[in-house]
């Protein structure tokens, strides 16, 4: 059987991974965005995105664009597929950070 210790590293292993893929592909999607569609870039606050000095509330809106699939009637279809990706890689990486809070509280009051 299987420790304790070792199914909590596995899954913070894993769910470490699908964050920093979804970072990356943030990362790339902002590019796109700054040559495709500058007003957009602009409004999500693109450059200081990742900045401490960022603007929350901006970020947010990226969020809710991409949370309501509006970059599907956007006309170009590599933007299109980088916010298919990040939306997918968010709910992967979401999935995997709930999954290792539920083992946490498995592991430490259930005892398994």
């Amino acid at each position: 059987m299987i420790s304790g210790d070792a199914l909590l590293v596995a899954i913070f292993v894993v769910a470490t991974v699908n964050t920093c893929r979804y970072i990356s592909t943030l990362r790339s999607l902002l590019v796109v965005m700054r040559d495709c569609d500058p007003l957009l870039y602009q409004q999500v606050d693109g450059r200081g995105f990742f900045s401490s000095q960022g603007n929350v509330s901006k970020q947010i809106r990226l969020f809710h664009y991409i949370r309501s699939q509006q970059y599907k009637k956007h006309h170009d279809p590599l933007f299109m597929a980088k916010c298919m990706k990040v939306r997918k890689l968010f709910v992967l990486a979401s999935t995997f950070m709930i999954t290792f809070f539920v083992a946490i509280f498995a592991v430490a009051f259930l005892g398994l």
